[in-house]
């Protein structure tokens, strides 16, 4: 079952199960209080998602731009053999495009390896961040007296439902405090 499958049928079983045990129990006056929470927008618009983001930046971007800088250095000793290519003898033609072909490779090599280590970092912080929102959006909703917070699956809730806006506000008063560094990778030497 897909992860929107799932939230849907969660949401449904609980508002299913909040009806019930209030159509069983007429007797007894239930008075819930249902809160509705937007984690997408916590998580985009947390300080500590912001924090995340520029832990990663600094994090990555050095090794983007030696990454970019050795892609331009590439298309010029392309382009150089391909207005010089004329001049050339055959074997140093071969020679030229063997190189410029190894360095290609090499440059989509590192290329591929850099996304995947962004990829695994970012997944890292962002499941840290999620972390951070759920526990904040629990403690709202204790501290408030909810019986009952959704948050993905609903199709509708009025907007007094909506907490979305404490909570983040309850974010932004924290400290959006750094991620923990990352071990680097030992550094692969640079071609």
């Amino acid at each position: 079952m897909t992860r929107a499958k799932f939230s849907l049928a969660t949401s449904f079983a609980a508002v299913l199960a909040v009806s019930t045990l209030a159509a069983a129990t007429p007797a007894l006056a239930v008075d819930l209080k249902i809160g509705v929470v937007d984690p997408a927008r916590l998580v985009q618009e947390s300080p500590q998602a912001k924090t995340a983001i520029a832990a990663l930046e600094a994090e990555f971007g050095p090794k983007q731009r030696q990454l970019e800088q050795a892609a331009k250095d590439l298309k010029a000793r392309q382009e150089k053999a391909r207005t010089q290519g004329a001049t050339m003898s055959e074997a140093e033609k071969n020679k030229t495009e063997r190189e410029l072909r190894d360095a290609e490779r090499e440059l989509t090599r590192r290329a591929n390896e850099f996304q995947e280590d962004v990829n695994v970092r970012r997944n890292e912080e962002l499941s840290r961040v999620q972390r951070v929102v759920l526990q904040e959006v629990q403690t709202y909703a204790k501290a408030s007296g909810f019986d009952l917070v959704l948050a993905d699956g609903v199709l509708f809730a009025t907007p007094s439902l909506d907490i979305t806006g404490p909570v983040l506000q309850n974010l932004q008063s924290k400290p959006a405090t750094a991620p923990a560094a990352a071990p680097k990778p030992a550094a692969a030497p640079a071609h």
